[in-house]
């Protein structure tokens, strides 16, 4: 048995751990990574499965509210809610109509990160195309972050927000040849973008070990929007992650840090297949509390989030629209009703989501929310996919995965938080991070 047990170390190019502690942390997210991705062997993805088999797992994640892309990552590197850390949305809320600026500036996040307590116990970090990393105080940095005015080709803007400035030459010459705009982006039915991101990762390892590195890799995502839940071109997006991870566990073997990292593979929501899209400012609109609202005329508007959609009021004191918003919702008819529910005030609280919204809504039935004030619903030509929706049932949860130092081998629990996350980071680095709110997980501790 002991053979064996070295041996499915060794296949993974790992050595036997025995440490308690991680002198380096890799962290690879994969952009809508649901359970049943590794729990489920007709997915293909060898290398997490067996990753899982000789650490730890868990059969689902609750991810934050809304359960979308920024929100959660930003609590996977601080241990709190959005609430906490202020990144509240995947876009901010614009009053005079959405431009398409999201969230990028690391200088947002109002809680301390992973990285800012590597970097405090003296460590070197690192990131590939992580959400809300542009200007943020990582040693070798390749932020997410384009022109929202012009996504036609986002590498000038990736590369001038690259620190150093050199690290975006160095990867191209050493690790994935000259870049093309579509070789970052996710189109036209193509995997390279991902396999681009952790071959820049897998290369910033082995040159420069830094203590912390964290990678976004976004295909997945991109084509459970664009085919729902179940597509060839999802699997194909599935497998290619994997490959991408494989990539990233040969790297560390190559750099000689095997013994001594921790490697954390995780997802920042879960999906649903989506019919419609419920439009409810329309229904603001038709009840006078949107006008022009480049003209500042509104009183009420609900800032949409995928399969959420979130009340935002002109004025926060304003009690009297916000009885009114709530009359138009509860007596609209039956046929509008089953597309949604209300989130209320304690609920909003309790999970800690836009503590400047009085409440939200949550789409049921497959549906979806938009920002239309021309019609209530609208029904899509062919069956699409989302995220965003109130963490209370399974489709939204999404996928956790740990391999390395003090941890054990073939645990799976039930159930875990996207706040849960950090805790056991620091835990296994031995780093101090203030203020988490997670839990840590102790069946996963040797």
């Amino acid at each position: 048995m002991k053979k064996l047990i070295i041996g499915l170390y060794c296949c993974l190019g790992f050595q036997q751990v025995n440490a308690q502690t991680a002198k380096y942390v890799v962290m690879v997210t994969v952009d809508g990574f649901r359970p049943e991705f590794y729990l489920d062997s007709t997915y293909g993805m060898h290398t997490v499965r067996e990753l899982a088999r000789n650490g730890v797992a868990t059969e689902g994640m609750n991810p934050v509210f809304p359960s979308v892309t920024y929100p959660d990552h930003t609590t996977m590197v601080t241990g709190v809610t959005p609430a906490k850390h202020g990144i509240y949305y995947n876009t901010p809320f614009e009053p005079a109509g959405q431009t398409g600026k999201w969230y990028w500036d690391y200088n947002l996040i109002k809680a301390t990160t992973i990285w800012d307590a590597m970097h405090k116990a003296g460590r070197k970090t690192a990131c590939v195309r992580w959400p809300v990393t542009f200007n943020a105080p990582i040693d070798y940095r390749i932020p997410e972050y384009w022109n929202y005015k012009d996504m036609s080709d986002s590498r000038p803007y990736t590369a001038a927000a690259t620190q150093p400035l050199s690290l975006w030459k160095e990867v191209q010459d050493s690790a994935t040849g000259y870049l093309e705009p579509d070789d970052i982006g996710a189109e036209h039915n193509e995997l390279i973008a991902d396999e681009n991101v952790a071959r820049m990762a897998g290369y910033i390892i082995r040159k420069y070990k830094p203590g912390f590195i964290a990678l976004h890799l976004a295909c997945t995502d991109h084509y459970e929007h664009q085919e729902g839940r179940e597509a060839y071109m999802v699997r194909a997006a599935v497998s290619g992650a994997d490959r991408g991870i494989k990539t990233l566990v040969e790297s560390i073997h190559r750099a000689g840090i095997a013994d001594s990292t921790l490697i954390v593979i995780l997802g920042d929501h879960g999906f649903e297949d989506i019919y419609r899209s419920f439009n409810p400012n329309f229904l603001l609109k038709e009840n006078g509390l949107i006008g022009d609202v480049k003209k500042g005329e509104w009183k009420a508007q609900f800032h949409t989030s995928g399969g959420a959609a979130f009340l935002q009021l002109k004025d926060p004191k304003d009690k009297v629209t916000l009885e009114k918003v709530k009359s138009i919702l509860q007596n609209v008819p039956d046929s509008l009703k089953q597309y949604f529910a209300i989130v209320d005030e304690g609920k909003m609280a309790a999970i800690g989501a836009d503590p400047n919204s009085p409440f939200a809504l949550t789409g049921l039935n497959g549906t979806s929310f938009g920002s239309s004030t021309k019609v209530v619903t609208e029904t899509f030509a062919k069956v699409k996919g989302t995220h965003g929706y109130f963490p209370d049932h399974k489709q939204i949860q999404t996928g956790f995965v740990a391999f390395g130092p003090g941890l054990k081998k073939g645990v799976v629990i039930p159930v875990m938080n996207m706040t849960d996350v950090a805790p056991l980071i620091v835990k296994i680095a031995g780093i101090e991070l203030p203020g988490m709110q997670g839990k840590l997980i102790t069946e996963f501790l040797k």
